[in-house]
């Protein structure tokens, strides 16, 4: 089977798609990569054929600050810009990232079959739960079932929106107002952060996280026998302003070891017992203790399989939603507002109960129980 894998350049989304094509090569089948320039050469390091996205850019008067148009509008404008390419790959389906819908659009235009990938969990409203984002647990009892009532009235007005710019998105472009949707949604996750809902979508399955590391190098760590704290600072621009400075901050003279995991250029100076770089993140995560990170879906997942438990510094997007998820599975503690104080306490209560360490270790043993996403995108092709 030959299948277009389309992804964004976001960390968060591009390397779930990375993970996804290495699943389909792995199984005998032939993806291609459609992704920002500044992933190709590791993608195709990776040995997957990798063509950059077209239409990624934001066009004069698009306001970004607008995540329905900025979704939207840019879909359909990456479908136009991307037709041509994507026919020429011929694929035999299309799997297209949730907040890149353009691939989706452009699959349609085809009249090809497609998957929507989402590298999180679930986050289409549901009539059980409230408002995907307000970081709270379905209410139960009365009070608890009328709160979610009137926080999903509240919210409808944006949905409604959101659904009147993709409709006129899709119109823009010459397709129906109303689309089917994608043939089969593929939600990687783990079962311990999605919540159950009455209306789970018939089309929408678990797959488990997908994760790949986007180094082979392994940071050296600070000598010593101490606990060793990861810090992970968010990949995403809604990450919590100044989190990797105050962490440190937080844990210099804890008695700790300090590893920082970054994409980014590390700081030039940094105390005693600290390292940081690009490095493997699944083998940090070995050998570590804590983990303090943003809350995005992909440390969350990767300190999960690992049976590590952390503290949560999220910013905005999902990582408020994520953070407040595990915390409630038990696996967490979640800080703000972001202080250094804040942050040593939380470490402080996570390395010195080993409940944190259960509940994360009882999180990893459901992760085998999700669906195989590469012959759930072959059921559709």
């Amino acid at each position: 089977m030959r299948v277009a894998v389309v992804a964004g350049p976001d960390p968060g989304h591009v390397i779930p798609a990375i993970a996804l094509c290495l699943k389909f090569i792995a199984a005998g089948d032939e993806p291609v990569l459609f992704t920002g320039q500044q992933w190709l050469e590791r993608a195709t390091t990776a040995g997957i054929t990798a063509r950059r996205l077209p239409g990624l850019a934001a066009r004069p008067g698009e306001d970004d600050a607008d995540a329905g148009r900025r979704i939207h509008e840019r879909a359909a404008y990456i479908a136009t810009e991307l037709l041509d390419d994507l026919a020429a790959a011929e694929p035999d389906m299309v799997v297209s990232d949730v907040i890149t819908a353009g691939g989706g659009l452009a699959a349609e235009k085809l009249g090809l079959p497609w998957a929507e990938l989402s590298p999180h969990p679930l986050y289409a409203p549901s009539k059980g739960l409230p408002p995907i984002g307000s970081g709270l647990a379905p209410g139960t009892g009365v009070r608890g079932h009328l709160r979610d009532t009137v926080m999903r009235t509240l919210t409808a007005r944006s949905v409604r929106q959101g659904e009147r710019q993709r409709r006129a998105a899709r119109e823009g472009i010459g397709l129906p107002g109303t689309g089917p949707g994608p043939d089969v949604q593929l939600i990687a996750t783990l079962p311990a952060l999605e919540v159950p809902r009455p209306d789970w979508p018939t089309r929408a399955h678990v797959v488990g996280p997908l994760l790949w590391e986007p180094t082979d190098a392994v940071l050296d760590l600070p000598d010593g026998d101490e606990p060793l704290v990861m810090v992970a600072p968010s990949t995403a621009q809604t990450g919590a302003d100044g989190m990797l400075e105050v962490a440190v901050d937080a844990l210099a003279d804890m008695g700790v070891r300090v590893a920082i995991s970054m994409i980014a250029e590390p700081p030039a100076e940094l105390p005693n017992r600290v390292v940081a770089g690009l490095g493997r993140q699944d083998v940090l995560l070995r050998d570590a203790s804590a983990v303090v990170c943003g809350g995005g879906h992909g440390m969350l997942a990767k300190a999960l399989l690992a049976g590590v438990p952390m503290v949560v510094v999220p910013g905005g997007g999902d990582q408020w939603e994520l953070a407040n998820r595990a915390v409630r599975q038990g696996c967490a503690e979640l800080v703000r507002p972001l202080s250094a104080a804040a942050v040593r306490s939380a470490v402080e209560r996570v390395l010195s109960d080993d409940s944190f360490r259960r509940a994360a270790e009882a999180a990893r043993e459901g992760a085998d129980q999700v669906a195989d996403p590469v012959l759930l995108c072959r059921e559709v092709a």
